[in-house]
């Protein structure tokens, strides 16, 4: 069991809404964006000005004009996670990251984020695309509390819009930046505690899903969007039967905040009322990792004693997992 202290996200302000990509004369309209995928604006750490004049041609180039680092918005996202934990960095005994388009390798962006944090502690990387939060949760609940220090920062980074191409309509609607974090405890109780994750792949897949090393964004559309339908409703329909029945009608819904269009396709076939399905794709685009962890940070204040929440996430690997939390003494 791995309980939650605290939660934390950062989106940044610069905003790219549907007029932005209509002006850019790519082929697309609100209108179009709406019906295909639902997203009516998402966030960017680029210059607006950077992306109009040149359409993010040389990914190469959007790392020195973006206004901040991947090692900035981790920590921003923390310094939230770790207040709202009522800790101080000091505290913080270990620092795990993950991102679909990690800044660095060597060193490990945790080790970036904890330095822009003051933290001397562990740090290392857990990367699984989209579906980092659910293998960093299972690695953690897999391991002995006692082999552990009494608090970890988990991280989810996610800059994308440097590795998207602007003249690419399929994938620019999709894309939003945002970093989230999370102050969890093996040792020390909380309310929130996920009790129950799952993780697995399909590596002969990998090639469905790529964020390429200073390259843009591509993936096979179709082929994954229907991966990540069939998944989901698999993995869901799995936590629903450990959550039970009697429990499952208190049961929150967050899945991949791939976008809005897929997310309404699961809950109609999973039978999930309106208001148990809870997303932000429609107001942040496809943040990878930290897209459904950011849902949760929103919406954790509506949150009750005796609710629970089955989060699921897909992402490249072909990957996929989901985490069970509860909500209670």
């Amino acid at each position: 069991m791995v309980y939650i202290h605290g939660l934390g996200e950062f989106h940044p302000p610069n905003e790219i809404d549907n007029a932005f990509l209509r002006d850019l004369d790519i082929g697309t309209d609100p209108q179009w964006i709406m019906e295909r995928v639902g997203i009516e604006t998402r966030r960017t750490v680029l210059p607006l000005d950077y992306i109009r004049t040149t359409r993010n041609a040389d990914p190469r180039q959007a790392i020195a004009a973006s206004l901040y680092g991947n090692a900035d918005t981790g920590a921003l996202a923390a310094k939230q996670a770790i207040a709202a934990a009522g800790l101080s960095p000091a505290d913080i005994g270990m620092v795990i990251s993950g991102s679909c388009t990690p800044q660095s390798s060597c060193p490990a962006e945790a080790c970036t984020i904890a330095a822009a944090l003051g933290i001397e502690a562990p740090a290392l990387d857990v990367n699984s695309a989209c579906s980092t939060l659910a293998a960093q949760f299972h690695v953690l609940n897999g391991m002995r509390p006692e082999a552990l220090p009494d608090f970890v920062l988990l991280l989810q980074v996610e800059n994308s819009t440097r590795a998207v191409d602007y003249n690419d309509r399929n994938s620019c609607v999709l894309w939003g930046d945002g970093s989230t974090a999370q102050v969890v405890s093996l040792k020390v109780p909380a309310r929130l505690r996920v009790v129950d994750s799952v993780f697995a792949s399909d590596p002969s897949n990998h090639q469905r899903v790529r964020f390429v090393q200073a390259g843009h964004f591509a993936q096979d559309g179709r082929t994954v969007q229907a991966f990540a339908i069939r998944r989901t409703l698999a993995v869901l329909a799995q936590l629903r039967e450990r959550i039970g029945a009697e429990r499952a009608t208190r049961m929150k819904f967050i899945g991949h905040q791939a976008n809005r269009s897929m997310l309404d396709n699961i809950s109609r076939s999973a039978r999930i009322a309106a208001e148990d399905h809870w997303f932000n794709v429609d107001r942040y685009g496809n943040c990878g990792a930290a897209g459904a962890p950011s849902v949760l940070t929103e919406n954790q204040q509506r949150l009750h004693d005796g609710d629970v929440v089955s989060l699921v996430v897909v992402g490249g690997g072909l990957s996929w997992g989901g985490l069970v939390i509860e909500v209670g003494a």
